[in-house]
């Protein structure tokens, strides 16, 4: 038997109302946020798709992946539904679906942001390898007074089409914007992506976006971040308010690091010379020292060395520090890639840093 059918509450939530109009996420009052392009493009997707074409075969596939995606308004409906076309969905072994596939449902209120539910993928069809056509699905809201939403699109997953469901004479409205409006742009390996988070939300950006209220765009790329020149001049034209590159994992090797991530930091600096950049290690570190040591001995060397030279917009956040140390051996789901804790562990980190550059007095990176 099924799990469904033996325990209801791990079913996906069959949408039986008839009083419910659908509206589409690319249209007005709702707006995307960590897309690119989102209302003129036939699918959504994080990067131009000439860009990524130029990257890496690998790299023009998972730009298709949507990641960071995010969709806020406000209605007074008593339920919110989804009808999504997901067109290539297949079970990854060690990632919960409802983060591979999964939108996760926020409600926002005095810039905070809080998790209520998530819209979880039909597990038959994920098994067979069809994806999701015309899913359907919903949430019931608790109160019925306006509310300030936030749905976050899957993490390793393509969407076509996303359409929100609400109660047919609900008021649907524009939602808030994010108060540091500027996207804060992250790029690195699968962890970046969000691998292994148990919902879209649960990614470290999605921690730090909730915890500073800014905007950002996911710039993960599973298995295939290597700072490619392409990869390097699309992001150096980027109006983006911070920079945080954590590939280190997806480096072939230390040589390949070595020719890249200082020259990567340097193109960035000279399209952005005040902004600031945070440098990162992996976070895996006490997996295998040797293979790790001299990769994070050079990342702080190309750190130090932009900061010897006069540069008050850099910093450095250690790998081997973000998983922290009571119980840093139950953050991952595989020794590699985060669960919920490890995530939340790593936007502690990286949040800690963000604080110093926020309470910069004069601080214009909002």
């Amino acid at each position: 038997m099924r799990i469904e059918e033996i325990d209801k509450n791990f079913a996906a939530a069959a949408f039986t109302r008839q009083d419910v109009k659908f509206y589409d996420v690319r249209k007005e009052p709702f707006r995307i946020y960590g897309l690119y392009n989102p209302v003129e493009e036939p699918v959504f997707r994080r990067m131009p798709g000439e860009v990524a074409d130029a990257v890496s075969p690998r790299v023009s596939g998972l730009s298709l992946h949507t990641a960071g995606g995010r969709v806020r308004f406000k209605t007074n409906s008593p339920f919110i539904a989804i009808r999504a076309e997901m067109p290539e969905l297949f079970p990854m072994s060690h990632m919960p679906r409802t983060g591979q596939a999964g939108f996760a449902v926020y409600f926002n209120k005095n810039g905070q942001s809080t998790y209520y539910r998530t819209f979880k993928p039909d597990s038959l069809r994920l098994m067979e390898g069809k994806g999701i056509t015309g899913i359907v699905e919903f949430v019931d809201i608790p109160e019925e007074d306006m509310r300030d939403v936030t749905v976050y699109f899957p993490l390793y997953g393509m969407v076509d089409s996303l359409y929100i469901g609400l109660q047919e004479d609900a008021e649907v409205l524009p939602g808030d914007t994010y108060k540091r409006e500027k996207p804060v742009v992250f790029y690195g390996s699968s962890i970046t992506q969000g691998g292994c988070a148990s919902h879209p939300g649960n990614c470290y950006q999605g921690f730090l976006s909730r915890r500073f209220d800014f905007d950002y765009v996911n710039l993960g790329f599973s298995g295939n971040a290597k700072a490619e020149d392409a990869m390097i001049d699309y992001i150096c034209g980027l109006d983006m308010s911070m920079f945080v590159y954590d590939y280190d994992h997806n480096a072939p090797s230390l040589e390949h690091l070595r020719n890249t991530h200082d020259k990567m930091f340097r193109a960035i600096r000279a399209a952005h010379p005040d902004m600031p950049v945070i440098f990162m290690s992996a976070p895996n570190f006490d997996t295998n020292r040797d293979h790790w040591t001299p990769r994070r001995a050079l990342i702080f060397e190309n750190y130090a060395r932009a900061a010897a030279e006069g540069d008050k917009n850099v910093y450095y956040v250690d790998g081997e520090r973000l998983f922290g140390g009571d119980c840093r051996d139950g953050c991952t789901v595989d020794g590699c890639h985060p669960n919920d804790l490890g995530f939340y562990r790593m936007a502690d980190a990286v949040g800690a840093t963000m604080e110093i550059i926020y309470s910069r007095e004069g601080c214009k990176y909002e």
